[in-house]
């Protein structure tokens, strides 16, 4: 089977840094722009309980079982946990590669809590991460960076085969026959692809791939290519490509293709999206 992560992950990579490892006593605040760290998410591990989540004024979860929390975009959350006990956890700033443009991030819910032993084959990952975490072996945060990366690769998979994720590009991919479609715009972004190449990957007719994929994906085979390729045309000028260069990559034979492409998703024209987001 062909790996649904691979051009996902190529092209928007997400790296990961530890900020924390040991217990939290009381209420601490997390904001959604942490310092040092505007527009990251944040994943935390919680290793012993219990701790109560809240979400403004609302009670979000209460992790009795060692938990993982996801939060993907930024998002101000509240921990509160026992005042002499306190909570055991290991937390790490995520960055999204292209920031709001990474499509990972995107197709993510803005807030994931799973009990660990719902990831398959991760225990020897986070029995590692742990004893990493709560030791101070030399390069222990290289070596936590790393893992939480790793943990972060085990959620993707199983909120794709586990079907919790019902809209969108990872309920897309979690599904049997839709899959073989996306992977290949994927990879082939700039190849001229129709409804009923991509139909007959999924092994569909072409009105019912048309169908399923609106219902699935949230949107037709043509918009979702498109908003792919406008996705690693910002990737690439983010990067400093030349805009007629990244025309040509992504699969529009000019500039102006691709800025009528460019405009229609995210309402500004390359230079002037390029221009808002670098500046300081």
């Amino acid at each position: 089977m062909a790996d649904r992560l691979a051009a996902l992950l190529e092209h928007f990579a997400v790296t990961a840094r530890v900020f924390h490892t040991g217990t939290l006593c009381g209420i601490h605040d997390l904001p959604a722009a942490a310092e040092g760290a505007e527009g990251a998410g944040q994943l935390h591990l919680v290793r012993r309980g219990p701790l109560e989540v809240r979400h403004g004024g609302t009670t979000a979860a209460r992790i009795a079982a060692p938990s993982l929390l996801l939060y993907p975009r930024p998002f101000a959350h509240r921990f509160v946990s026992d005042a002499q006990q306190g909570a055991d956890l290991a937390c790490a700033n995520l960055h999204f590669a292209g920031g709001a443009a990474n499509p990972l991030a995107a197709a993510l819910p803005a807030f994931v809590c799973l009990p660990l032993d719902a990831l398959p084959g991760s225990a020897a990952v986070l029995d590692l991460l742990f004893a990493e975490a709560f030791a101070q072996h030399c390069g222990r945060v290289a070596m936590l960076n790393n893992l939480f990366q790793i943990v972060l690769i085990q959620v993707l998979r199983t909120l794709m085969e586990s079907g919790q994720v019902e809209l969108g590009m990872l309920a897309g991919l979690g599904d049997a026959r839709l899959r073989h479609a996306l992977i290949a715009m994927h990879e082939q972004p700039a190849r001229d692809w129709h409804l009923d190449e991509l139909a007959q990957l999924a092994g569909m007719s072409r009105s019912v791939f048309a169908n399923n994929f609106r219902q699935r994906v949230g949107s037709t085979p043509g918009a979702y290519l498109q908003r792919w390729r406008v996705s690693l045309a910002q990737r690439a000028l983010q990067q400093g490509v030349p805009l007629k260069r990244v025309a040509i990559e992504v699969g529009y034979g000019s500039e102006a293709a691709l800025s009528r492409a460019f405009k229609a998703c995210t309402g500004a024209s390359p230079r002037e999206w390029l221009r808002e987001t670098t500046q300081p």
